[in-house]
C-alpha cells in the first residue's frame, strides 16, 4: 500500500528554504522546529542525501528515516536508503509519511503530495541558495493559518498553515 504523502516546510516570503545548507534563518524559529517534531513524530519522514548530512546528531529519533540518494553505495547509520521518491512512498511503514526536504525532493513531491504543511517565515533572505517550487493556488486550498509575532525567542513573524490538494 502506498503512503499518503505530507510535505512539511518552513518558507520565507521570497521563497527561500534553504542558504549554504541550512535554513535561512538557522535556529533564530524553535517554535518552528517544535512544530516539526510535533507534526512528524511517529510518522516516517523522506529526505534527500543533503539535507540528512545536515541534521546535527543524524538520524531523527522517533521516526522512520528514508534517505533518497542516486548513490548506490550509500549507506546512513539510522536510516534507510532508497533510489527515488516513489520508492520511499512504498518502503515508508505508515499511512503517511513526511516529506522534509530539500529542494529537488520538494520539486518532485509537490507533484504527489496530498498535503502541505507550511510554516511561512514572514522576512525575505535575498542571498539563499535554495527556495522551494511556487504553490499553485488553483490546486491547493488553504486549510488552516495561525500567525505568530516574533517574541524573545523567535526573531521573525510566521503563519503556520496547512494546505490540502483540491479534489
Amino acid at each position: 500500500m502506498k503512503s499518503e504523502l505530507h510535505i512539511i516546510v518552513a518558507i520565507a516570503d521570497n521563497g527561500a528554504i534553504g542558504l549554504k545548507g541550512d535554513m535561512p534563518w538557522g535556529r533564530q524559529l524553535p517554535a518552528d522546529l517544535r512544530h516539526f517534531k510535533e507534526t512528524t513524530m511517529g510518522y516516517p519522514i523522506v529526505m534527500g542525501r543533503k539535507t540528512f548530512e545536515s541534521l546535527p546528531k543524524g538520524a531523527l529519533p522517533g521516526r522512520q528515516n528514508i534517505i533518497v540518494t542516486r548513490n548506490t553505495a550509500y549507506h546512513a547509520e539510522g536510516a534507510e536508503v532508497v533510489h527515488s521518491l516513489e520508492e520511499a512512498m512504498e518502503v515508508a511503514k505508515g499511512e503517511q509519511l513526511f516529506l522534509i526536504g530539500g529542494g529537488e525532493l520538494y520539486r518532485q513531491g509537490i507533484a504527489l503530495a496530498d498535503q502541505l504543511h507550511v510554516t511561512l517565515v514572514h522576512h525575505q533572505w535575498p542571498e539563499a541558495d535554495t527556495f522551494f517550487p511556487d504553490i499553485d493556488i488553483d490546486l491547493w486550498e488553504c486549510t488552516q493559518n495561525e500567525p505568530h509575532e516574533a517574541d524573545e525567542r523567535n526573531a521573525f513573524p510566521y503563519s503556520f498553515t496547512t494546505w490540502k490538494r483540491k479534489a
